[in-house]
């Protein structure tokens, strides 16, 4: 068995590799020949773990992930854990990579791979909010898949946002990351963004509700019942296309404290065949996450091990 360290991990996972077999995962347990039941969630002292398990006939994964939010009093990050990935004819153990890094980089390739599913055009300018570890992960893969290098980024505190945006500066060549406010973003500004990536754990929603038609808006951070980051109006005035509908009738609190109208939701897998939605608005796209989608990284991982 080969063990990766996050650097290992994230060196195995390029995005224009890690997009397409995400898709693939999605057809395949859309058709049913990759089975990944809905996360056991279960408390500890302090947190939670979660056990996220997916076979297919190739391989199988067990993602064990804990989270403890209080953990920087310890010097210790809030998310720890890894990913097993094992062949499935035999059992054999075949890799173990870091989880937090596999869940932020197959995080961002399925946003990735919505914005390539329901956006016409190539993105030249996003819209972050948030600036944790996802919103990172998330600036690196639009830049580096998409070439993306007008980025600007919001949060609660403008200070922390002009550090976070420094950072970006410095760490990707060519990339020009601006620290701005929700509140001082006009319609007009609003409407300059192709993409608009909410990427927090708030429970009240920080999407403006008057984004233009033509921007695809994107919240990955809401992950439980009490969480949202879009506004009621804007889940019943648009098409609402998720990654995974099991998942979302669960933990998406922003659609389900919406009242959402669950038989017009779609899936990812529903729309990849197509490429698009046909609305007179862009639809937006709400990503909760699933196992299927750490098999489809381990897929890439353990395939450039051969090579």
């Amino acid at each position: 068995m080969q063990i990766f360290n996050a650097a290992d991990t994230a060196n195995a996972l390029p995005y224009t590799e890690l997009v397409p077999a995400i898709a693939l995962a999605a057809r395949q347990r859309a058709e049913g020949s990759l089975h990944a039941p809905e996360r056991q969630v279960v408390p500890v002292e302090g947190g939670v773990l979660l056990c996220m398990p997916a076979v297919a006939d190739d391989i199988g994964v067990t993602k064990l992930i804990t989270v403890h939010n209080g953990n920087a009093s310890h010097g210790l990050p809030a998310i720890q854990g890894e990913v097993i990935v094992f062949d499935t004819a035999t059992g054999r153990r075949l890799a173990l990579l870091d989880g937090p890094t596999v869940t932020a980089r197959r995080t961002a390739a399925v946003t990735l791979l919505g914005i390539q599913t329901l956006l016409p055009k190539r993105p030249a300018s996003a819209l972050l909010i948030g600036t944790g570890v996802q919103s990172s992960a998330h600036a690196e893969a639009l830049h580096q898949y998409f070439g993306l290098t007008s980025l600007h980024v919001a949060a609660r505190s403008i200070e922390s946002t002009e550090k976070f945006c420094a950072g970006l500066n410095q760490s990707h060549a060519g990339m020009e990351a601006r620290a701005v406010t929700l509140e001082q973003l006009t319609p007009e500004q609003l409407g300059t963004f192709d993409v608009v990536i909410a990427l927090t754990t708030s429970t009240v929603p920080v999407i403006p509700a008057n984004i233009a038609p033509h921007t695809l808006a994107i919240g990955v951070g809401a992950f439980k019942p009490n969480m949202a980051e879009f506004p009621p109006e804007l889940v019943h005035a648009r098409t609402v296309v998720v990654d995974d509908l099991e998942g979302a009738k669960h933990e998406a609190g922003d659609l389900l404290q919406a009242g959402v109208d669950w038989s017009g939701v779609r899936s990812l897998a529903d729309v990849l065949p197509g490429g698009s939605v046909s609305t007179a608005a862009l639809p937006i796209f709400k990503t909760v996450g699933q196992a299927a989608w750490d098999l489809a990284a381990a897929r890439v991982a353990t395939a450039r091990m051969t090579r």
